[in-house]
């Protein structure tokens, strides 16, 4: 591993990447600044404590703030390395990307650049966007010299894109061994984002240019969602024709060339529901299959609805026209064991489920509150849901679930 002992780290955004990200170049005895806009968030970390859920990150910052080695602020300072790890996310009218938090980073940075700075952009990005900073930066500070092309060899500022390839629940151990995929504009950025993340990294580091590991990024979650497109189109298909999908799938699997994925009510998260949009966004003529897939992720959750509207119909025939269905659904996380609701098709289908005349219950052992466009319902333990609810919707495969029966056939299982 190499060293960063004299290097000051910053890292904007402190979120779900950020924070781990800062914990883990503290623990590894490089000063960090954590810089995020929200001041809640801020008072938070300099506490010692997370406002996010993550298994063993709590620890890590408490020790790391005490050694003084993680410090959080509200606004950007001088440093050696500046990696940015803000959200971008999708604007929901015409699915184009939303760069606002990133180039609010970027101008925010411009002013404590200086010769020998590095710049690793980390939020998932359209192709081009690693280049077009370097651009922006040039016409901010015409001072500096900044990379426009491979060819630049002369440069002041290094730029550099490396994404984060981590999964939620599982974080602090993949950012150390999970392989990286470092793309500089020029090789020798690539180069200089390499030994800053050698300080911890237990796996590989691959060197490619910006564009490439653009859309590296792009291309793994694009691939999960095509798989999983196919899985949840399985399950459309296979309620049609009568038959258990979930004894499809296991002797499907059997060949060994096969490995279907598992169905669902559709794909939540912050990468696999919303980085194929960047690709198709871009290229809408070229990107049919990943279109079509994002198109079969999404519309999941109305069948989920559609399935739901059919027990209800029934449930009115078999009872008094004036009693009000209970129903409860069971998990409102993007995947199972986790408190993240980002893009959740769980959340999609329960809000739109609360526009109905019935009394809804939410089951969600991962967290206390339930969110502002969900406060219509009321958030129930397991026991009392089985025990009152009369429509069992399973959304979430959370471990809790998994030995819960509700004797009755008024159930959905998505899961």
């Amino acid at each position: 591993m190499s060293s960063n002992k004299n290097k000051i780290i910053q890292i904007i955004g402190l979120g779900y990447i950020g924070l781990p990200t800062a914990a883990t170049f503290a623990l590894n005895k490089t000063q960090v600044i954590g810089v995020d806009v929200n001041k809640k968030v801020v008072e938070i970390i300099n506490k010692g404590k997370i406002h996010i859920s993550e298994p063993n990150l709590e620890n890590i910052v408490k020790t790391q703030v005490k050694s003084g080695r993680l410090i959080a602020r509200n606004s950007i300072t001088f440093s050696d390395v500046f990696i940015i790890t803000v959200p971008t996310p999708f604007k929901k009218v015409n699915h184009e990307p939303d760069l606002s938090y990133v180039y609010e980073a970027v101008d925010a940075i411009a002013d404590f650049l200086k010769k020998g700075s590095l710049i690793i952009l980390e939020s998932t990005s359209p192709v081009g966007t690693t280049e077009q900073i370097a651009k922006r930066l040039s016409r901010i500070r015409k001072d500096l010299k900044f990379p426009l092309n491979d060819g630049d060899i002369k440069i002041d500022v290094n730029l550099a894109y490396c994404p984060e390839r981590v999964l939620p629940g599982n974080i602090l151990n993949e950012l150390i061994n999970n392989d990286r995929i470092i793309g500089g504009i020029t090789r020798a950025c690539s180069v200089k984002a390499k030994k800053i993340y050698e300080t911890f990294l237990k796996g590989n580091c691959y060197i490619t240019n910006s564009r490439t590991a653009e859309m590296v990024k792009l291309t793994e979650n694009s691939f999960r969602d095509v798989n999983i497109a196919f899985a949840n189109e399985l399950s459309i298909l296979s309620d049609k024709l009568k038959i258990n999908v979930w004894e499809l799938i296991k002797l499907a699997n059997k060949h060994p060339r096969v490995d279907i994925l598992n169905p669902g009510p559709g794909v939540g998260g912050h990468c696999i529901a919303v980085d194929p949009w960047f690709i198709v966004n871009k290229n809408p003529e070229e990107a049919k299959i990943i279109r079509t897939a994002r198109m079969i992720n999404d519309k999941k959750a109305d069948w989920v609805i559609n399935k739901v509207n059919k027990l209800l119909i029934n449930f009115k025939k078999n009872n008094k026209p004036t009693r009000i269905p209970h129903l409860s659904c069971y998990g409102i996380a993007f995947k199972p064991d986790i408190d993240d609701l980002r893009e959740s098709p769980a959340v999609k289908i329960v809000s739109k489920l609360l526009k109905k005349k019935i009394k809804v219950s939410i089951v969600e052992p991962n967290i206390v509150k339930l969110p502002n466009n969900l406060n219509k319902a009321t958030l129930m333990d397991a026991s009392d849901s089985l025990k009152k609810a009369d429509i069992h919707l399973f959304l979430v495969s959370h471990k809790e679930f998994k030995k819960l029966k509700p004797n009755t056939s008024y159930l959905i299982d998505t899961v």
